[in-house]
């Protein structure tokens, strides 16, 4: 429908009835309308627009509101409009394509590299490594948020994953999925890409009372003598011997081993506390490696993998002992055991490579001993007791006096 636009006709223009849309040309510049619609509440708007070809394709350009651009105001925006169409100038701004949403996975992939970074920088652990990467890519973790934009996942959602974790597994495993994914969190919120943590406000791990069992030298021997002559066999019988965590032992490489000087050195990046940790080996304990077949394309001690030993969730040892026992049970038993044969409690420190104690705060700062042949000796005395425990013999250990 023509007519000629200004502000005394558009005060006159309405819809008419029955429709939710009509357009009013001008009958002066060709192209130059007001469009006058209905949404689905009846609520009308009325807008400027300008209609036009361009590479062959008729194409419509809204101007502007009518209660923000008057009649002249309008006309005069048609006008330059129509100037850029003469010139071959398509005045409609360019419609950049929408960058695809961050999902969740492809930000897993962002906070994985940047912690490989970190590995390489030596500041943060291969072991801690792959731990981010198994609960954070792991399907049966968080994998079904995997294709979901990050900003579309929330706590709900989130809270579901842990609930089913804990179902699944335990409580303790919920708990491990869950720090790591708070860690992830934080780092994308610091990196503008999330928008909020959402797994704040989620059921954390229940918290539960520290372990204090301590294997009596009967347990010790039952627990020895149960151990077969295989990869976790020998990886007990060690852990037993040195007083390390599991994974050291269980991730142990043979360019750590020095038979020669029958020492383990185990790297900052390998250990708890971000300290190198050199373990003296006893006879019993050099016996043990020795008897372990190398391959000369392999580095690590156990396992088949690259990554070491990897077979914790499948092996069992074959032993009943009167109460529950995990293997980190073993270290507070040898910490316990040496302390019963007289080794001072600063040495038993040196030797489990302890994260606080003799070494924290000032005191680390300023002792930078290495304790190198207390700790021998400490483990040769602990190694003597363990076979007599072992052979059922009387221990030729004199505890020594403990000093006032």
């Amino acid at each position: 429908m023509a007519t000629h636009l200004d502000r005394k006709t558009v005060a006159g223009l309405a819809l008419p009835a029955g429709r939710t849309e009509q357009f009013y040309w001008d009958d002066e510049l060709k192209g130059f309308g007001l469009r006058i619609c209905a949404d689905e509440h009846g609520t009308v708007r009325r807008t400027w627009v300008i209609q036009y070809r361009h590479n062959g394709k008729q194409r419509r350009l809204k101007l502007g509101d009518l209660a923000k651009l008057n009649a002249d105001q309008a006309r005069k925006k048609a006008t330059e409009g129509f100037a850029k169409i003469t010139l071959g100038v398509d005045p409609a701004p360019e419609r950049r394509p929408a960058a695809p949403a961050q999902t969740f996975r492809s930000c897993i992939d962002l906070y994985i590299s940047m912690k490989e970074k970190e590995v390489a920088e030596g500041n943060y652990r291969a072991s801690s490594l792959r731990i981010t990467r198994l609960y954070l890519t792991g399907e049966a973790y968080f994998g079904p948020l995997h294709k979901m934009p990050i900003n579309e996942v929330t706590r709900q959602l989130v809270a579901q994953r842990l609930a089913a974790i804990r179902q699944d597994s335990s409580d303790t495993t919920a708990g491990r999925a869950r720090a790591q994914l708070s860690a992830f969190y934080v780092r994308m919120v610091q990196e503008g890409i999330a928008e909020q943590n959402v797994v704040l406000g989620t059921k954390g791990q229940a918290e539960r009372p520290e372990r204090d069992r301590v294997l009596d030298n009967d347990e010790l021997k039952a627990v020895w003598n149960a151990c077969g002559d295989d990869d976790y066999g020998r990886i007990i019988k060690l852990l037993m011997l040195t007083g390390c965590r599991k994974t050291e032992i269980g991730d142990l490489k043979w360019s750590e081993v020095d038979i020669g000087k029958a020492t383990i050195t185990l790297p900052a990046e390998r250990t708890k506390n971000g300290r190198e940790h050199i373990v003296p080996l006893s006879a019993l304990a050099l016996d043990i490696i020795n008897s372990i077949h190398r391959r000369v394309d392999r580095d690590p001690v156990f396992g088949e993998r690259a990554d070491g030993f990897t077979g914790w969730p499948h092996c069992h040892l074959d032993v009943t002992l009167a109460k529950p026992w995990t293997l980190h049970d073993l270290r507070r038993s040898m910490a316990t055991g040496m302390a019963d044969i007289g080794i001072e409690p600063h040495v038993i420190e040196a030797v489990i490579n302890h994260a606080s104690g003799h070494k924290s705060g000032v005191a680390g700062i300023y002792n930078r001993s290495s304790y190198a042949e207390p700790k021998r000796n400490a483990l040769v005395r602990w190694a003597d007791h363990v076979q007599s425990v072992i052979d059922g013999t009387e221990s030729n250990i004199v505890p020594l006096p403990v000093r006032a």
